[in-house]
Parts: structure tokens; C-alpha cells; sequence
């Protein structure tokens, strides 16, 4: 599978990586970036990015445990094996995520959305988000780094059509 994607819906969304292997027969840790952390699980098949390419494997078993999500892919049978997956990406393709409600967004939808101030005022480009102990983090890089809460009151408006998220928040704050 190569990384060409035609639609927005056939971009690679990535879910986690792998952390390290774990037992005698091949399995994995998991670090799993959905909520709850074994959402990850219910993907029969997972993308994984080697060599700058996508090859899809199949998940055999996977479970939830104390100390996280645990995975055994297919033709991973040994400590070595499942070493050599260290670090490597776990994606799916956009279009097979769940529909999400009216008013919700996944992340991947609004990272590169041109961010507003609500006259208009350009903060920059929605790079990344970031999950903290204080709540979520929208990371915005233009002419300067903005950190914004990533909660309702500071979302004014998100257009995707447009390419554009407004958020209640000025060119020139500080970033708390």
C-alpha cells in the first residue's frame, strides 16, 4: 500500500505506536493515543508505517490489562520479532473511523485548519493537539506558538468546508 490518498477520507489517521514487546510469543504493548486507550482494539486491521510504507496487518488477539493494551499480530510469533516493531505507527485509514455527533471533531479533521480570532485576526494553523492532566491543548504555530484550551467556551466556530476554526482567544495573549 502506498501513501497516495485521494479523499480527506483516505488520509492515514494515526491511532498509536508500539511501546514494546512483551512475552514469549510475539506480543506487543501498545501506546494508544484513542479514548478509552483499548478503542484501539477494535480494529480487525491496523496499518503500520515501515520503510515510509503502509502495510496492513492483522490484529490476532488484544486485550486491556493493568498495564495498558496489549496486541498480537499476525506473523509476529517471537520476543525478537516483536522487538523489530518497537516505535513503529499504527493507523487506520480516515473513512474507517466512526461517524462522529453533530458538533464533534476528531483531532485528525481539524490539524491544518488556518486558526481565527473572532474578528478575523489570523493566530495560524492548527498543528497538533495535546492531552494534559489540565484538559486538552489545541497547538496553533503561526507568527507566534498559541496553546489553547481545547474547550467549548474558547471554540467559537469550526467550518471545515472553509478550512478555518475560530476560537475566543487574541492574537497577542499570553498563553496560560
Amino acid at each position: 500500500m502506498s501513501d497516495a490518498q485521494g479523499t480527506a477520507e483516505d488520509r492515514w489517521v494515526v491511532l498509536g505506536k508500539i511501546g514494546s514487546a512483551f512475552g514469549v510469543q510475539g506480543w506487543v504493548r501498545i501506546t494508544s493515543y484513542t479514548d478509552p486507550p483499548d478503542n484501539i482494539l477494535e480494529y480487525d486491521r491496523w496499518h503500520l508505517r515501515r520503510a515510509g510504507q503502509w502495510e496492513v496487518v492483522e490484529v490476532e488477539d488484544g486485550r486491556m490489562t493493568a498495564k495498558g493494551v496489549q496486541a498480537k499480530l499476525v506473523g509476529i510469533d517471537s520476543p525478537e520479532e516483536a522487538r523489530l516493531q518497537v516505535g513503529i505507527e499504527i493507523a487506520v485509514l480516515r473513512s474507517e473511523l466512526p461517524p462522529t455527533a453533530p458538533g464533534e471533531y476528531y483531532w485528525s479533521d481539524l490539524e491544518g485548519l488556518e486558526a481565527l480570532t473572532p474578528s478575523g485576526e489570523l493566530l495560524g494553523r492548527v498543528d497538533h493537539f495535546r492531552s494534559t492532566p489540565g484538559g486538552d491543548i489545541a497547538v496553533v504555530k503561526g507568527a507566534k506558538e498559541h496553546w489553547i484550551p481545547f474547550v467549548k467556551d474558547r471554540i467559537v466556530k469550526v467550518d471545515l468546508d472553509a478550512g478555518r476554526i475560530v476560537f475566543d482567544w487574541g492574537v497577542d495573549w499570553l498563553d496560560d
